[in-house]
């Protein structure tokens, strides 16, 4: 039996690295490429005061194309309105967000006013915490028009300071690289095998008002999750590329601010019944599992032939985690937290899950919404 358990877990890890290993030859970073096409930048902010100046001042600093940035404060109480006013520069517009209306989420509701005043070729979103590099908006603009996708989406290189942060932020390039077909996301149509990061996405603004951009996604707290499917409903190609050399941002301060990040995103992602036993599953018995195994092989609890299947199911997922966390520039000491992190990403989804219909609500940016939107 217990031999048996250790195959699985064999299966499981081998699952991810196949997958991991082609993803991680089709994901590149997109050529920049000089054009007039004007990109605007859109910022959708709500007391950003400690991350808006340096956001600012990297799309201001965008080279090989023309840009316009536009920050929407979404009624921040802190210094953001002032710091933007205050950096002077032609190409920059403060636009004060409206009130936020019923059945909308902050963040859409912010988006969508942006888009009505972006007046580019391409509209590119980023979240007020995300440095572009300067030819980030080069890059993107250019990979659109050469593959026709109305939607490319990447990644930006994750900045992790604290153990909290290490143990939680990496889980979001482990299971794009790890579980997503990207060859086969380019090659099919299909709406499941779509996503995009919401913290840096570029859309063509024709095709953003035919799907409704976010405000078909507009009571959901996920939209770049939401929004690619959606595009591909709608016939629009989308795509997704590496994203370390093109941004760089740190989601979250600390394991608190992650935790409760990672919380607000599991009501429309992992945190179902029908999804959460399955990924359980999987994650659990290609990387959770194989460690306690292994170390009960090593202590002589089990028979050779389940010690040696269980070591090589722990190689097998930390070769994987160490070839995407080198890929994606995140920090190289995540790569022994990866069992640690497995198990937080679980415990994250599992409690959510169970609170659902006791809590009935997820906060963000002190704001409640219906969970799973309404």
């Amino acid at each position: 039996m217990l031999t048996f358990l250790a195959l699985l877990c064999l299966i499981a890890a081998l699952l991810p690295a196949g997958l991991a290993v082609a993803n991680l030859l089709a994901l590149r970073t997109p050529a920049p490429e000089p054009g007039d096409d004007l990109v605007s930048i859109l910022i959708p902010a709500r007391n950003e005061a400690g991350n808006i100046e340096g956001t600012v001042r990297a799309a201001l600093a965008s080279v090989g194309v023309p840009v316009e940035v536009i920050v929407g404060d979404d009624h921040s109480t802190d210094a953001t309105a002032a710091i933007v006013t205050g950096l002077g520069d032609p190409r920059l517009r403060l636009a004060p967000v409206p009130d936020l209306p019923e059945g909308w989420t902050g963040k859409n509701h912010a988006c969508a006013h942006l888009a009505g005043l972006a007046r580019g070729r391409w509209l590119l979103f980023i979240d007020a915490d995300v440095t572009l590099q300067p030819q980030a908006a080069a890059a993107l603009s250019a990979r659109a028009r050469h593959t026709g996708a109305a939607l490319v989406s990447a990644v930006p290189r994750q900045r992790m300071d604290t153990l909290g942060e290490r143990l939680t932020v990496p889980m979001i390039n482990f299971l794009l690289v790890g579980y997503l077909p990207v060859p086969l996301m380019r090659r099919l149509p299909n709406p499941s095998l779509a996503t995009a990061c919401g913290q840096l996405v570029l859309f063509d603004p024709a095709a953003y008002a035919a799907t409704g951009g976010h405000g078909a996604v507009r009571a959901f707290l996920h939209d770049g999750v939401r929004l690619a499917p959606i595009f591909r409903r709608a016939g629009y190609r989308t795509d997704l590329v590496a994203g370390a050399h093109i941004a760089t941002c740190r989601m979250y301060d600390g394991f608190a601010a992650a935790w409760a990040g990672f919380s607000k995103n599991a009501h429309e992602g992992l945190a179902t019944p029908r999804a959460l036993p399955l990924w359980t599953a999987l994650l659990g018995l290609g990387h959770l599992l194989p460690l306690p195994l292994t170390l009960a092989g090593l202590a002589g609890l089990l028979p050779p032939e389940a010690t040696l299947l269980s070591a090589m199911a722990l190689a097998v997922s930390l070769a994987t985690r160490a070839a995407i966390t080198l890929a994606t520039g995140e920090p190289a000491a995540t790569i022994p937290l990866h069992p640690a992190s497995i198990a937080v990403a679980l415990a994250i989804q599992w409690n959510v899950l169970l609170r659902r219909e006791r809590a009935g609500a997820a906060t963000w940016k002190g704001r409640s919404y219906p969970v799973g939107g309404a």
